[in-house]
């Protein structure tokens, strides 16, 4: 039981990751139907992003406190990821808006590796560790322990996911943006911009992603070219479990899918005769993916593509 609960809180923290990236892709793909496939590289760069600035001020300021150096970073990452994903938008993929869709998935998959081969030339291709910033204390819960990482984890995430639902069910540029998936060309005769609605969905999925990348470098100390790539695709893979194009089925698709991922890694190696261990757990996300293309395309919470069309 105490492993079943300690899987659960591991499930949760990482499924709130996956919600934060899932949701970037779920919203660009609810204003113009892309799949952002560069999104993972998102998190990626807000990560090294922070790793750079967090070494930075260990080296100016010693006696800063680690908090305080992971806010800074944080904030920084955010404005790098949404200057990145704004350049990404304007550059690689407005100019395709009218093309056949193929197109923008293709680009989409070529900025992914250009992203990754330009943080390989920048920070080189070693992994790095990530300096720990907060207390290592951790606390008890019943017979499992959670960190205080992840108490901030899964805090910030949830305000985050409440913060975002307002915005876009109570603010105008929410309505704005909810008008733009509606219909576009009706959007813009009402007045409504769809190329800033659509540049402003793109820098709050950056910034969402960025909140994740440093989480994800916080929660497992490490940072490198090729982190975004996996977290990425299982982001993509809860969207698509939630229903794509549905916010809450983004969130709902990433928790879900962090719980089936950390319990079936608890457990994989009694239910397979120790055949397969617990670093053979990313096969539950492709697996996922597999079972709700085949059986319930439009997702848990989702529309069916067509209804859309």
């Amino acid at each position: 039981m105490d492993i079943f609960l300690q899987q659960i809180i591991n499930g949760l923290v990482l499924g709130s990751m996956y919600a934060l990236v899932a949701l970037g892709y779920t919203m660009v793909y609810g204003i113009i139907s892309l799949i952002n496939f560069a999104h993972g590289e998102v998190l990626m760069v807000g990560a090294m992003t922070s790793w750079t600035v967090v070494t930075f001020l260990q080296e100016l300021a010693p006696g800063m406190p680690g908090w305080l150096m992971m806010l800074i970073s944080l904030l920084c990452a955010i404005v790098v990821c949404a200057v990145l994903n704004f350049t990404i938008e304007k550059v690689a993929y407005r100019p395709l808006r009218g093309a056949p869709r193929l197109a923008p998935l293709i680009t989409a998959i070529g900025m992914s590796i250009l992203l990754q081969t330009i943080a390989m030339i920048i920070w080189k291709p070693n992994p790095k560790p990530y300096p720990l910033l907060l207390p290592t204390e951790v606390i008890p819960i019943g017979g499992a322990v959670i960190t205080v990482t992840q108490v901030l984890i899964l805090s910030t995430t949830v305000v985050l996911l409440c913060g975002l639902l307002w915005l876009v069910h109570r603010t105008k540029l929410g309505r704005a943006m909810r008008a733009t998936a509606e219909n576009p060309r009706v959007a813009a005769l009402m007045g409504v911009r769809p190329d800033m609605v659509i540049s402003a969905t793109f820098v709050i999925g950056a910034s969402l992603a960025a909140v994740a990348g440093v989480m994800w470098a916080s929660n497992y100390g490490t940072v490198q070219h090729t982190m975004g790539f996996l977290p990425g695709l299982k982001a993509f893979t809860a969207a698509v479990f939630g229903g794509i194009g549905n916010l809450a089925g983004a969130m709902l698709g990433g928790v879900l899918l962090g719980l089936i991922e950390a319990i079936g890694s608890g457990y994989l190696g009694d239910l397979t005769g120790g055949v397969l261990g617990s670093h053979y757990a990313d096969i539950f996300a492709f697996i996922v993916l597999i079972l709700v293309l085949t059986l319930r395309p439009s997702g848990l919470l989702g529309e069916r593509v067509a209804d859309r069309a």
